[in-house]
């Protein structure tokens, strides 16, 4: 399936029944009281998590969602009918905004979580409820309330445990594979990464969701290259792992531009934990060189799998505790 992971959508909820107008007519009841129903709810357009997806490319041929309204009220006080509301599946980490305004309107982060995007409307009391000791044959009723109606824009940033970040043709999607037991297209020209790739990790104790991000190139926080498309997704990342090649002769200075760019897009995801990975450790000849960083690092080889388990090693020791599932 094709990776979508902006899209949006027209929701329109079901507008509330009527209440009734209604009096009893039975045989030998001359002045029957008053029997109006009340009108049913409308339904409304629910967005729940479904864990199992990983982009918005089915709402993409599907972009109008509409509820049913409720069912006037009627006589003999019956209530009308709920009108039967829409549910919605979206992958965890979908952000729901308004799209005329742009305003956050919730999100989903937990399989199974809903949060209600166009709400129905409620029922009007028919007027069997508006009977009193002073107005026993009361002719008022409510009309149903309006539904909501908008267009929303769904914007997913992937949640996962571990982002792997690197420029382009560092070998991430290599390392990736290595890693876990993902398949992502692994070639050597740069940009053979378009899309997140996902994968899982398993080491003694726990289970890591890792991500491997398209390849950042400079100005990529303005939106060039992949952009802020790729960006946006390390957001809810709880660690990076910096894949650099050590072979190009400048490890050095591609963290630095790394480090820069995704600091010049949020500062904060600077401060998570991370691990640098030194790939491509089967093409230095002689000595490693000597390459002075301010995180952990690891040499590595994502074709030979040299230094693969030390990395594992390291992620799981550098990890935030009590996180990782």
């Amino acid at each position: 399936m094709r990776f979508v992971d902006e899209v949006t959508i027209q929701v329109r909820a079901g507008s509330g029944g009527d209440g009734c107008v209604s009096f009893r007519r039975e045989k030998y009841v001359p002045k029957g009281g008053p029997d109006g129903g009340d009108g049913g709810d409308g339904g409304s357009v629910v967005l729940w998590g479904n864990r199992h997806l990983q982009t918005l490319a089915d709402l993409e041929y599907h972009r109008f969602y509409k509820a049913a309204a409720g069912r006037h009220g009627a006589g003999a006080k019956r209530h009308g009918a709920n009108g039967d509301g829409v549910r919605v599946a979206v992958p965890l980490g979908t952000d729901v905004l308004d799209a005329e305004t742009g305003a956050k309107l919730g999100e989903i982060l937990e399989a199974d979580q809903e949060f209600v995007v166009a709400r129905g409307g409620k029922g009007g009391r028919g007027n069997a409820r508006f009977a009193t000791s002073k107005d026993q044959a009361p002719r008022r009723f409510e009309p149903g309330t309006p539904a909501e109606e908008r267009k929303a824009r769904l914007v997913l940033r992937l949640v996962a445990d571990i982002g792997i970040v690197g420029l382009p043709n560092a070998g991430k999607s290599t390392l990736l594979s290595r890693l876990t037991r993902a398949n992502p297209k692994v070639a050597s020209y740069p940009f053979t990464t378009l899309t997140p790739n996902l994968g899982v990790m398993q080491t003694r104790d726990v289970r890591f969701t890792v991500a491997d991000m398209p390849g950042i190139i400079k100005g990529a926080h303005e939106g060039k290259g992949l952009g802020l498309a790729f960006l946006r997704h390390i957001e809810r990342t709880r660690m990076l792992v910096f894949v650099i090649d050590a072979a190009d002769g400048r490890p050095k200075n591609d963290y630095t531009e790394l480090i820069g760019e995704i600091g010049s897009y949020n500062e904060e995801i600077l401060k998570r934990p991370r691990v640098v990975a030194l790939n491509k450790v089967d093409l230095l000849t002689g000595r490693k060189p000597a390459i002075k960083l301010d995180a952990e690092r690891v040499w590595v080889s994502g074709l030979t799998g040299e230094g693969v388990e030390d990395l594992r090693a390291a992620i799981d020791r550098v990890f935030p505790k009590g996180i990782g599932d």
